[in-house]
């Protein structure tokens, strides 16, 4: 029977990390960011578990009540224990987030990798190897595009316009603003969230500038329910917005859109037409 019992649960153990490994491999090819830090999670509650097994281990186990069906289920509550543990976090989770994420080119606040691009320094294409931006780049360009040609039916903004600053904004996909939770906000163009904003929020550590000198701070940003709604967003900003109007009246010209933009404040980077200008030239709209 005490056989029987090991073989199941080990069985449901097995069940349990291979569905966990195959929904780490489809989050790393989606997020990487939010994989490593689950992958990260994983590790500590595996070592916790081992830590909890050794320590039992090294105290003595053969008292009257003792028997192959207590060990058994003392190692169940301390597995068990060991993922509550990691579950709050005893910060290995999140030594090995921030000393693996600098290969990642992220940046840890509060536990939690948080983008260096997007508004919060939107060098993205900058930073990438050119062999690996054409693959990354015309990726992201199929997947957003759609969004992006129905945004602009609806508003008249020109569809490489919203491509480019989706991609300068979020670094090509690879950096976009996550919610405290580690989902995602779907936020590719770095729109704040302003005192008229009601829905959700997401607040990162981004780059500012003043007087051409940068700086940190903790903004809060607008957060959707999809990259649809976050296009819609961008396109009733930009085009019904009078600040933006020189921008629509560019006639599609990059360059003249990009310093229209930057006149309006879009961004405080003082580089930031340039940046935009570079990065609409890599766009390519027939795929």
């Amino acid at each position: 029977m005490i056989n029987q019992l090991n073989v199941s649960a080990n069985a449901g153990k097995l069940a349990l990390d291979t569905q966990s490994l195959e929904q780490l491999r489809v989050q790393a090819r989606q997020s990487p960011d939010q994989a490593l830090k689950a992958a990260a999670q994983q590790f500590e509650s595996v070592f916790l578990n081992m830590m909890l097994k050794s320590m039992r281990e090294a105290t003595p186990q053969d008292g009257i009540f003792d028997s192959e069906q207590t060990r058994m289920f003392t190692g169940m509550l301390d597995q068990q224990l060991a993922q509550s543990m990691a579950s709050r976090g005893v910060g290995l989770a999140d030594i090995m987030v921030k000393q693996l994420s600098r290969s990642m080119g992220g940046q840890v606040e509060s536990g939690k990798i948080v983008p260096q691009s997007s508004v919060l320094d939107p060098q993205s294409s900058a930073a990438m190897p050119s062999a690996y931006n054409g693959t990354v780049q015309q990726d992201f360009v199929n997947r957003m595009l759609p969004f992006a040609s129905q945004a602009s039916q609806d508003s008249g903004v020109p569809p490489q316009l919203m491509l480019g600053q989706a991609a300068l904004e979020s670094g090509w996909g690879k950096r976009e603003i996550q919610m405290a939770n580690g989902s995602n906000s779907f936020n590719l163009f770095g729109i704040k969230a302003n005192a008229g904003w009601k829905g959700k929020v997401a607040e990162v550590t981004t780059t500012e500038y003043k007087n051409g000198v940068a700086y940190k701070q903790v903004e809060k940003f607008r957060a959707y329910s999809s990259y649809a709604e976050a296009f819609r967003d961008y396109a009733g900003l930009i085009g019904n917005n009078p600040r933006y109007a020189d921008v629509l009246q560019q006639g599609g010209n990059p360059a003249g859109m990009a310093q229209a933009m930057q006149k309006a404040g879009y961004a405080t980077d003082p580089k930031y037409a340039d940046k935009l200008v570079s990065v609409m030239g890599k766009i390519d709209l027939t795929g």
